[in-house]
């Protein structure tokens, strides 16, 4: 790449000392217009056949959409025959518009109205290039000829409506110049003030002037500055609708496109997820949770969003990528150890608090708005932290480990993902939990036993304790049972041992609950452990958390 950046031509920003859109914030959403049927379809290495398009088609009605370019029928048979089968099926909701477009050429504008007879609500969507670029190299036209294109083909767009009046359809106009953005904004105003002219628009029957950024030449404010510019500079603003078309070729169409509505854009064009030609459209389901994250009604309903993902993934034979905003599959997933501390301190916030706002750290959004887990949310890797085991544990298997254990459980996960130099799974976690804590019956084992209060507030534990390969019957009183049972096994050589800590909780509730102890002991070197019993008796469990950390403590000794 030596040297040859030197080919290109900087974009030249317009001069627009007086904007006012930097100020302005967005407050509603925008008229939504998917094309995700026409401008997403032509994209794709397979295009969608027609039962593909009819499912594509019934899921943006349901996601909300109102207005649908359903295709560019005087193209193609096949772009025709979706257009045929949503009106002869009757699949076209009364309170939904349907899109056509068509370049401004007077045999395709012909076949169009062909293609929509019967059609109750349709928008004409009808267009031409009026790049400075374009003009040049491809169509060799001053911006005269282009203009007299677009108003001829207004023209005959007029006449050819009125000729449709008695079939009770509901015809809206909307113009494109074409690469608006590479077009001098005079030029982009003056042929928008003459088409609109043409086709008689008024406050009462408006027209949509819809402006492309076809290929995305500049930073997002340039836009932002040029349909400012375009609203400031129209004669008759009122008789329009002000739409946008953002395109991805920097990687900023959603931010062209919140900047463009700041600037007055009232409609937006553009693809759920944001498939298109080259880089793709402006994603709708991106900037429509941007404002539903803003406590925006964005007028569309992601709540399904598992299913819509996977429609446009059965459609498009494309994938949604990992990180994609909101829809990827980690975007919620948190593998640092910060992170996950962070959110799980969130989420209990929200628990504990009752708060009415959503306030978890790192999360824009609660995922169940959206129709995904709470499972997903932290993920072990070996860059995870003390906390994010602990989450794990409690949100997947209803285990509440004390906080002060979470370094010691913390550790041991940290150890096994570099063990095996991978994430470890929910279950693998429960499993090496299970390993560690559960399931150590080595070298003391609890095989029988018995608890007797006695009338002067004691209590004396009777029972069987295996040490290594042998049974031992063990008796003893204590002011409780944990203390009674150290005092019973002080004979077969559990002595000097400190407790420190004991918690409890339920694992589940009803008849056959489960309760869960967590016993932290120093042990007679001095170091600190945890042990977890778990029984239908609290009393036993807190006695099964002793005897773990016995022989958690006696087996870190021996490996030492």
């Amino acid at each position: 790449m030596k040297k040859a950046w030197e080919k290109y031509r900087p974009f030249v920003p317009i001069g627009l000392p007086e904007r006012s859109w930097p100020d302005r914030v967005i407050t509603e959403a925008p008229v939504w217009c998917s094309v995700d049927l026409r401008d997403g379809n032509q994209a794709l290495v397979e295009p969608m056949n027609l039962e593909e398009k009819l499912l594509f088609f019934k899921t943006l009605v349901e996601i909300g959409f109102k207005e649908i370019e359903v295709g560019f029928p005087s193209a193609s048979e096949t772009e025709y025959e979706i257009l045929r089968a949503l009106i002869e099926r009757n699949l076209i909701p009364d309170d939904v518009t349907i899109q056509v477009l068509v370049q401004a050429r007077p045999h395709l504008i012909r076949k169009t109205f062909d293609a929509i007879d019967g059609a109750k609500n349709v928008i004409i969507h009808f267009y031409n290039s009026t790049s400075t670029l374009q003009r040049k190299v491809v169509f060799h036209k001053e911006m005269e000829g282009v203009i007299d294109i677009a108003v001829e083909g207004a023209k005959l767009i007029r006449e050819l409506t009125e000729n449709r009046k008695d079939k009770n359809m509901n015809i809206t106009y909307e113009y494109s110049p074409e690469s608006f953005s590479g077009t001098e904004p005079e030029n982009a105003v003056m042929i928008c003030d003459k088409v609109m002219e043409a086709l008689g628009a008024t406050p009462e029957n408006k027209v949509i002037l819809n402006l492309p950024n076809t290929v995305e030449n500049a930073t997002p404010n340039c836009f932002a500055d040029q349909v400012e510019y375009f609203c400031t500079h129209l004669k008759n603003k009122d008789s329009a609708i002000i739409s946008v078309h953002p395109h991805n070729d920097r990687g900023c169409g959603v931010a062209a496109t919140e900047l463009a509505i700041m600037a007055g854009a009232q409609r937006v064009e553009g693809t759920v997820f944001g498939n298109g030609e080259r880089t793709g459209n402006a994603d709708i389901m991106v900037i429509a949770l941007n404002m539903f994250s803003q406590g925006i009604d964005p007028k569309l309903d992601f709540s399904k969003m598992p299913y819509i993902k996977s429609v446009y993934e059965k459609c498009t034979k494309m994938n949604i990528n990992e990180r994609h905003p909101y829809a990827g599959a980690l975007v919620f997933t948190a593998f640092s150890g910060s992170h996950q501390d962070a959110i799980n301190k969130g989420i209990a916030y929200m628990k504990d608090s009752g708060s009415e706002f959503w306030e978890v750290p790192y999360l824009p959004i609660d995922p169940a708005d959206i129709g995904r887990e709470y499972e997903p949310i932290i993920r072990i890797n070996s860059q995870s932290g003390k906390g994010g085991a602990a989450y794990i544990m409690h949100t997947n298997f209803g285990y509440d480990l004390p906080k002060a254990m979470h370094p010691e459980f913390g550790a041991l996960v940290k150890a096994e993902c570099d063990r095996i130099g991978a994430e470890l799974k929910p279950d693998e976690v429960y499993s090496l939990f299970e390993q560690e804590y559960l399931s150590i019956h080595y070298p003391y084992n609890l095989k029988s036993y018995r608890l007797i209060d006695n009338n002067d507030s004691t209590t004396e534990f009777e029972g069987v304790i295996r040490y290594r390969h042998q049974d031992y019957n063990v008796r003893a009183k204590g002011n409780g049972p944990v203390d009674a049972f150290f005092s019973a096994v002080k004979s077969i050589g559990i002595h000097d041992f400190e407790f420190i800590t004991y918690s409890e909780h339920a694992l589940s509730s009803g008849a056959d609950s489960k309760a869960v102890a967590y016993i932290k002991l120093r042990s007679p070197n001095g170091s600190e452990i945890y042990g977890v019993g778990v029984d239908n008796n609290i009393l036993i469990a807190s006695i099964k958390g002793v005897i773990c950390a016995v022989n958690r403590s006696m087996k870190h000794a021996k490996e030492e």
